[in-house]
């Protein structure tokens, strides 16, 4: 070849590159610019369209398979841990003495707690998707047995003569009362909005459960939660104590005396406007004490402090002396030591009065919180050796067992448990995700306001007073479903999460990139929904959802009218996601609304959302239509009997996880057929 056409190749090579790299780069920026809503964002390719490919080959070799040690059990000899593995579907039994990890046991999915009975023979684990406890023989390392439960267990106590297993059912707000001879559930007792948390008091005779959700009731009226009183001998509910202004009450323990139940809690400042973060008023967290006496008081203390929150508290242990109490905070990755005889004496010397000051006053924790241990990312379970000399700490995203030594408050050691190495970015995300290290005095993380990664049921104001109230939106599985936002104004997570999270609600720097890329990854890929077990266990529909469902997808109304196709249910909530991805004037402003549009949710597992509308303001899906949609622009169902409307209702709660609907064919295609329309 001559040079003079080697000359023009080159020459014609270059002038492409150029033609490539200008045009393409400013294309590029220009992308780039309009998802992350600034103008730096470096050009990569990489953190938007690999780290949240949902092909499995990929996802396998990005990710990686963690254990996420999340509750434990000791042995009576303080020689066996027994760690619950959430992201493992498993049980590890770890050798205390020599920090080792003997024997996995698979469990079901998701399990939430394990405990063990006197003898230290069997355990039982409760597996949140699965809808069961396993019995395991501890001698041989082998489930024996799995017991049928309410929707999805939590929190678990053996009876007083361990005749009967009480599993607490978080997602059907009720508790189960297993007979252990004849394996079957007995009885099921209504509990308060999202219970987690139980246990049997010192003298057998009480059990209490918490909740996590407040009840339902109108913005603006304080809120408050229930802690349920179960009698043991009866197995009958005796008693709803009510814990006003507070919510998301994780566990509960008594003091060894049985004098005192301390429960952790966090209690919200959702009625007043989110800018109020800068003057350290958002979220506070503490503990709420009852005293078990006649006429005992219902008391909450902050373990915050003026210009450090502790956000998240999880758990709780007391020690076998009863005089120090120990609460992991898992927003802040740090154990709050505290002296329950100062709060004794607290309680001792103060009015009611000067009581329900403290339960708002920052500085009070300096008079009981005598040290704060910092652990590794995201402590949750804890649990004491029998003796009380040695506290364990599951580190949730470490995959690691912290050991505190509780005479001197120091740790001592931390029990590998052998989980993978690498941080990858979707961990990073997610220890992101629930930290509260980029907000404003650390007030709160993301989790705090949607716990499992779904949403606390809260109304906020996020701009000024008394204006645009909103309902948390759950997070599940909302890679897919941009816009974000009842608004619609953020186009993409990016946005969400990176400058209008700062600038709205935290009050702080934005993320840094690499930061913000994690944090997008992980919510956009690796927070899903668990099975809807309640509604639509296997897939089948009954006869009245399938009734439902073809009154969702119908174009005549009763009278045999063609109902406009923008206001038929399919047209704006087809499958998979049951969303279109568009913007609509359902006919649900507020007085104290801006004049917008709304963003049309999706409606997966929409049965484990309420409060419903924007605002929140319908407490049930029934109230949707028969309150606030009279005026037939939310779909055209006035037309409906009592029985249709049952009907209707009954299809919405056995909608499933958008997957479920993208491996079926036929769903398939009408979300085609109806996005192209």
């Amino acid at each position: 070849m001559k040079t003079s056409d080697k000359l023009m190749i080159f020459g014609l090579i270059f002038m492409v590159g150029l033609l490539v790299y200008f045009p393409g780069r400013k294309v590029a920026r220009m992308h780039v610019n309009s998802k992350t809503a600034v103008d730096d964002h470096p050009l990569s390719c990489i953190s938007c369209h690999l780290y949240t490919r949902k092909e499995e080959v990929i996802s396998k070799m990005i990710n990686a398979d963690y254990y996420s040690p999340f509750n434990l059990a000791v042995s009576n000899n303080g020689t066996r841990l027994y760690v619950i593995a959430q992201d493992a579907d498993a049980l590890l039994v770890v050798d205390a003495e020599n920090n080792k990890v003997l024997h996995k046991i698979n469990v079901g999915i998701h399990p939430h707690s394990v405990i063990l009975n006197r003898a230290g023979k069997m355990a039982y684990i409760s597996n949140q998707w699965s809808d069961n406890v396993s019995v395991i023989d501890l001698a041989s390392s082998k489930v024996i047995d799995t017991l049928k439960t309410g929707n999805g267990p939590a929190g678990l106590a053996l009876s007083a003569n361990e005749q009967f297993l009480y599993a607490v059912n978080a997602f059907s707000s009720n508790l189960s009362v297993i007979d252990l001879s004849s394996k079957k559930e007995i009885k099921r007792l209504t509990t308060g909005n999202n219970p987690t948390g139980t246990a049997l008091s010192p003298n057998g005779k009480v059990l209490y459960v918490t909740s996590r959700r407040a009840n339902p009731a109108p913005y603006g009226e304080p809120l408050s939660s229930d802690m349920t009183l179960v009698n043991d001998k009866t197995q009958t509910v005796m008693n709803r104590t009510s814990i006003e202004s507070a919510y998301i009450m994780e566990n509960v323990a008594f003091t060894p005396s049985g004098d005192l139940a301390i429960m952790t809690l966090i209690r919200p400042k959702n009625l007043i406007p989110s800018l109020q973060v800068e003057r350290g008023w958002m979220n506070t967290h503490g503990i709420g004490i009852i005293e078990q006496k006649e006429g005992g008081r219902v008391i909450q203390l902050l373990i915050d402090e003026p210009n450090s929150y502790y956000p998240d508290p999880f758990d709780i242990v007391i020690s076998p002396d009863g005089k120090t109490a120990f609460v992991s905070s898992s927003g802040v990755n740090v154990i709050s030591v505290i002296d329950i005889d100062a709060v004794r004496t607290l309680m001792a010397e103060s009015s009611p009065e000067m009581l329900k000051r403290f339960s708002n006053n920052l500085g009070i924790s300096s008079l009981f919180v005598t040290k704060r241990i910092a652990t590794g990312a995201n402590p949750k379970g804890l649990a004491l050796s029998p003796d009380g000399k040695l506290l364990y700490v599951a580190e949730q995203l470490e995959d690691k067992i912290t050991v505190i030594n509780t005479e001197s408050l120091e740790i001592i050691s931390a029990i590998d448990l052998g989980g993978p190495n690498r941080i990858t970015v979707a961990r990073q995300g997610r220890r992101l995700f629930n930290n509260a290290s980029h907000t404003f005095q650390n007030q709160y993380a993301c989790y705090s306001c949607h716990p499992d990664m779904h949403e606390d049921g809260l109304n906020y104001n996020l701009a000024a007073a008394g204006r645009n109230i909103v309902n948390v939106i759950s997070l599940r599985e909302i890679g897919d479903t941009p816009p974000y936002k009842w608004n619609g104004k953020n186009q993409s997570i990016y946005k969400q999460d990176g400058m209008r999270f700062s600038r709205f609600l935290t009050r702080t720097e934005t993320f840094n990139y690499d930061d913000l890329d994690a944090l997008v990854a992980y919510v956009k890929r690796g927070i899903k929904y668990p099975p809807n077990l309640m509604h639509n266990p296997n897939g089948e529909l009954t006869e009245s959802q399938l009734r439902g469902k073809a009154l969702f997808y119908r174009s005549e109304d009763n009278l045999g009218h063609v109902i406009p196709e923008n206001n038929r249910c399919i047209t704006c909530h087809p499958p998979p996601y049951y969303s279109n991805l568009k913007l609509a004037d359902v006919g649900t402003l507020a007085k104290t609304d801006d004049s917008i549009y709304f963003d049309t949710p999706h409606l997966n597992n929409i049965y484990a959302s309420p409060p419903y509308l924007h605002d929140g303001r319908a407490e049930t899906l029934e109230e949707i239509w028969t309150i606030y949609g009279l005026e037939d622009k939310h779909g055209y169902v006035n037309d409906m009997t009592k029985i249709q409307l049952n009907d209707l209702v009954d299809y919405l709660k056995s909608l499933r996880d958008p997957e479920f609907y993208q491996n079926n064919s036929n769903n398939q295609q009408q979300a085609l057929y109806y996005k192209s329309n």
